[in-house]
């Protein structure tokens, strides 16, 4: 069994297309895992195996690897790049022990690139960086390099590119001074480095040692006295100051050409963190716990999948002591003992049982967990209360409303979605209570339509999926005393109620305020809190276009009653009666809900973007630009960015991102008003 000083744990993190899933590829080649280099546009890959994921050629969701690298077990993710699936990264970040950073040669660093890199400096990863596609036309390492220093990247530049696009034939060993250079079978074989080369490959080592000396006080001492350091010193300092996040080393390659797997996986086994680097963990109040491979076992539920064959999978991190087959844990949120059953390696959609004992830093999955999800700490009752912290999950973006395709499947749509739920904790299933529309809520547009395509292929059901209501206020601008009477009279008992309010509007955000403005008795105290019941649910339909009605008083002055006749039920419809009477002369009108959109683009696309935002109503509140990335801050009504995502990729040739968050509520304009309350009496007359 591999030690675990030479054990590693990571993630292959980057933007959509920078070719994570290639360079996953490469790797199991170079480990012998797979025999040949499968192709993403043919399907052939080992970690994009669901369908959805092989008809878009592009990964939706985290795939696992496991295998041994010389004398070392490797423990990767692959995870998406595509912003409508990367809702859960921090989540999965922390569960690895560093990244590598995967670098598209071509585009470089784009706005994305930015946020998947501020999500490695969240999770506090150290990690080494890998510029893919050097093969590729309009390659440009030395743009991709340079863009590194814009996302505050100290770089340790270790394996440069010999060759550039159709000619890239090998890299150069930048602290070693030789070339590598690539044979057809795959091998590499050591050579000179080009004449022409040599003295900027000389400028490049006395960089690199400088910043590797900068790293450490004791190397960067003897640095000034002798000019240099010997091997052994450069070794030892750029592992710690890697170690420590403050050195990022990196190499040039070409992951569909499989070239560069071999340098990687000695860049990593050499100068990255092994588990036992990580010295300790913090619960989610603060708490230390040492990581020691022989105390009590502590393990993370970074993910829930559904697997055909074994059902549900819980994917776990050990981080502290070590489990087996025989282990039994508590779960600390439920307190519930879990026998863990049989760990099982994953490297794809292919799994491998193990007999052995798995200490700090494994990767492994566990069947039929009795009730245990995503976020969960399993924990020895020896160590004491310890529970991981879950990382806050960002806001969905968009919703949609779900409907079956036959009537009647409402229970059975709702159950297959609610499945995918446990998995993808990015996805959101709601009621609208006052639609009665079944809400899907993700990242994206993508997201969702991927989420029903998948819970159709599983689960057999026909879903349809409509865009949602917008939840549309509405309020009142002006004053009205109006009296509800409801008398009727059946033969027997009859009812009564009559009662006086005046209705007038509040300020902003107050919501309803209803006052109790009786006296003498005209209206008995057991059937005042009906008039006020009877204003707030003929409140709750609304008057314009069906949608609630807020940020108004009612004030309850006057009124009579029978002895006989009235009840509550009388007077709880003479409060409806008295509302709707009131809006006839309050002057009604539509609030439309506003939100805060964060957009970052290239500068290039600032005017386009802000030029397709004033087309949507939207006001731009600030900007801020650096390294050629502007962030734009804009109020849009939230009607106008339903189907943003798809327009804001079409724009950005598929470099912007944004985030949205609800902000207020604001009157709506004339025309959307008017188009608001046609739809809604369209709506009633077909019901009729």
């Amino acid at each position: 069994m591999p030690v675990i000083e030479t054990q590693r744990t990571y993630a292959l993190i980057g933007t959509g297309g920078c070719g994570k899933t290639s360079l996953a590829e490469m790797l199991l080649l170079q480990a012998g895992v797979i025999n040949r280099l499968g192709k993403i546009e043919e399907g052939g890959t080992a970690l994009d195996y669901e369908p959805e994921e092989i008809k878009r050629r592009g990964s939706i969701q985290p795939a696992v690897a496991t295998f041994e690298w010389k004398d070392g077990r490797h423990y990767f993710m692959d995870l998406p790049g595509d912003g409508n699936f990367t809702g859960d990264m921090d989540t999965l970040l922390s569960a690895v022990d560093f990244a590598v950073f995967t670098l598209d040669a071509v585009d470089g660093v784009r706005p994305l690139t930015k946020k998947h890199w501020q999500a490695v400096l969240k999770a506090g990863l150290p990690a080494c960086c890998f510029i893919n596609k050097l093969d590729r036309d309009r390659a440009n390492f030395d743009q991709a390099y340079a863009g590194l220093a814009g996302l505050g990247i100290k770089p340790v530049l270790l394996y440069a590119p010999l060759g550039r696009q159709d000619g890239f034939k090998g890299l150069v060993d930048v602290l070693a001074g030789k070339a590598v250079l690539f044979q057809a079978d795959g091998s590499v074989k050591e050579g000179d480095i080009p004449e022409d080369m040599r003295e900027g490959m000389r400028a490049l080592r006395e960089t690199a040692i400088e910043n590797i000396a900068e790293s450490d006080e004791v190397l960067m001492e003897k640095y000034l006295e002798e000019g240099d350091l010997s091997p052994e010193e450069v070794i030892m300092g750029l592992r710690r100051g890697a170690g420590r996040g403050e050195l990022v080393p990196v190499m040039a390659g070409a992951a569909l050409e499989n070239k560069g797997g071999a340098q990687l996986l000695n860049l990593i086994a050499d100068f990255m963190p092994s588990p036992l680097d990580r010295h300790s963990l913090l619960d989610e109040n603060a708490q230390e716990m040492k990581i020691d491979p022989a105390g009590p076992p502590l393990c993370f539920i970074y993910k829930t999948v559904q697997d055909p064959f074994s059902g549900m999978l819980s994917l776990i991190r050990v981080f502290s002591g070590s489990v087996n087959s025989e282990s039994s844990l508590k779960n600390m949120r439920t307190g519930e003992i879990e026998r863990l059953g049989t760990p099982i390696f994953i490297t794809g959609k292919n799994q491998s049982p193990t007999k052995e004992n798995l200490g700090p830093g494994a990767l492994v999955a566990l069947a039929k967990l009795k009730n245990t999800r995503t976020g969960d700490t399993l924990i020895s009752d020896k160590a004491g209360r310890f529970v991981m912290p879950f990382p806050a999950l960002p806001p969905q973006l968009i919703s949609y409303a779900l409907a079956p395709k036959d009537k009647g499947d409402e229970e059975k749509v709702y159950s297959a979605v609610q499945k995918l739920t446990e998995e993808d904790i990015t996805l959101r299933l709601s009621r609208d209570e006052q639609t009665g529309e079944i809400i899907i809520s993700g990242m994206g547009q993508l997201h969702i339509e991927l989420a029903v395509e998948k819970a159709k292929r599983r689960y057999k059901v026909d879903i349809l999926l409509n865009t949602p209501k917008v939840p549309y206020r509405e309020t009142i601008k002006g004053k009205a005393q109006v009296q509800g009477r409801h008398k009727k009279q059946t033969g027997g008992r009859g009812q009564f109620g009559d009662c006086w309010v005046e209705f007038e509007p509040l300020g902003k955000g107050t919501g309803y305020l209803f006052e109790d403005a009786i006296v003498g008795g005209v209206i008995p105290r057991q059937y005042i809190p009906a008039v006020d019941k009877g204003v707030q649910e003929a409140a709750a339909r609304g008057f314009l276009a069906g949608y609630p009605m807020v940020d108004f008083k009612a004030r309850l002055y006057d009124g009579s009653y029978h002895n006989v006749d009235s009840s509550e039920m009388a007077f709880k419809i003479a409060g409806s009666l008295a509302f709707r009477k009131a809006m006839e002369q309050c002057r009604p009108t539509l609030l439309e809900p506003i939100v805060t959109l964060t957009i970052s683009i290239p500068d290039e696309f600032m005017g386009d973007v802000i030029g397709d935002l004033s087309s949507r109503r939207g006001k731009v509140l600030g900007s801020d630009s650096v390294s050629g990335i502007t962030e734009l801050k804009a109020h849009v009504p939230m009607s106008e960015i339903l189907r943003y995502a798809p327009d804001l990729r079409s724009m950005t040739s598929g470099q912007g991102v944004f985030t949205a968050e609800f902000s207020h509520y604001e009157e709506a304009p004339p025309q959307v008003t008017e188009k608001v309350v046609a739809e809604y009496k369209k709506i009633r007359h077909e019901e009729e």
